[in-house]
């Protein structure tokens, strides 16, 4: 038997329950809602998640990112230059676009267009839109949501936890028109400068950092009006901001996800993650959360096993699909973690979910609570499995 047992994680976004969904609907748009109806509805939410999670047997639990209309969005009621993209248009402000992101393969225009016209993803909710210099003001937003997870957590007794955060090249990536900045990098490391409040306000609160980068991930596709674009250049100015942004921050006190887009599409054209490996050896962050389930990278185990990562680098795989409604079972769960701890041993590996169950929580329903629970009772019960035959 293993001396170390294989700890559970995912990867941050829950389902929110559709009263606390309309309320997020309604703040993302810039309508007034009532702030202690939301906030109420808010910490209720939280309560109920941590202890579904500890009841799963999950051992570093979050929020679920209750108060967050999406888990890159959420920036626009916390920095003030951010404006919802309709007040912009209505303003007449005159925006600059500097990409377009771009995940949804176009040699599949019959899934694209499908996926648009239900409202997925991204297309779920309005991207918000700078209008001037970044500074954070979210001290307040972020406290409660740390406050609602410490207390849920003591009552549920959690032992862990952690707290996501959108990384600057990942709110760049989506919210790419502003009207202040003239160049992406300029864009780019004021987002790190202003985020960098919100980092440090986590960390300072004993929860652990997880910084999402999709970005990272997605470089590929973001189309800069028809240029090809150099992606390891993008790739290396996001994590130099992202680095610059948590200097303050003892490395193993943070973790960093990478995805390619948590949709059940073709993914044809996904970038292999042997391309990555070159940059995430140059990340402070002493963790990192990816995609290890699904059908187009789950056989990139291999590929890990070769990347050369330091030695001190905890992996979290995903090991739960988070785009199906299949309910994994814990053997299956069992070999996906053990891939990885026969290469890096039981204490540098935590098994995870590939991305989210909630990613944009105004999408509509696509991953069922009921369903979200047996899955991580799976990944659970697949890591003690797990753990016994190492």
């Amino acid at each position: 038997m293993a001396a170390t047992r294989i700890l559970t994680t995912h990867v941050g976004s829950l389902p929110r329950p559709p009263d606390l969904v309309e309320l997020l609907r309604e703040r993302h748009a810039g309508r007034a809602i009532a702030r202690d109806v939301f906030d109420a509805a808010v910490a209720a939410a939280v309560a109920d998640v941590v202890k579904m999670q500890v009841e799963a047997g999950i051992d570093i639990v979050n929020d679920g990112e209750m108060s967050k209309v999406s888990y890159s969005y959420y920036v626009q009621e916390r920095l003030q230059g951010l404006s919802p993209a309709a007040d912009a248009e209505m303003s007449g402000v005159a925006l600059r676009k500097f990409q377009s992101i771009e995940t949804v393969d176009p040699a599949f225009p019959d899934f694209a267009a499908a996926f648009r016209a239900l409202g997925r993803g991204p297309d779920s909710a309005a991207p918000p839109v700078g209008t001037g210099p970044l500074v954070y003001a979210g001290s307040q937003d972020v406290a409660l949501d740390l406050a609602n997870l410490q207390q849920a957590a003591r009552i549920a007794g959690a032992a862990r936890t952690f707290m996501t955060a959108a990384s600057p090249g990942v709110i760049a990536m989506f919210a790419s028109r502003t009207s202040h900045y003239q160049t992406e990098d300029d864009y780019v490391f004021a987002l790190a400068d202003a985020m960098r409040v919100e980092y440090e306000a986590i960390h300072r609160a004993g929860v652990m950092l997880q910084v999402d980068c999709p970005d990272l991930a997605l470089a590929p596709h973001m189309n800069y009006q028809g240029s090809e674009p150099d992606f390891h250049r993008i790739v290396a100015r996001n994590i130099e901001a992202l680095n610059h942004a948590t200097s303050n921050i003892p490395p193993a006190a943070m973790r960093v996800h990478l995805c390619w887009g948590n949709y059940p599409g073709p993914h044809v054209r996904d970038l292999e993650v042997r391309h990555l490996f070159a940059h995430l050896r140059k990340l402070r962050a002493r963790a990192v959360s990816f995609e290890g389930a699904n059908p187009r990278h789950e056989h990139e185990w291999e590929d890990w096993r070769d990347g050369g990562l330091p030695d001190d680098m905890v992996v979290i795989p995903g090991v739960i699909d988070s785009t199906t409604n299949f309910v994994e079972h814990p053997r299956l769960v069992a070999q996906r973690i053990l891939n990885y701890a026969r290469i890096f041993g039981a204490d540098r590996v935590i098994a995870g979910v590939d991305c989210g169950f909630g990613t944009f929580a105004t999408q509509g329903l696509r991953s069922f609570p009921t369903i979200v629970s047996a899955k991580l009772s799976a990944l659970a019960e697949g890591a003690a499995i797990a753990s016994r035959l190492l």
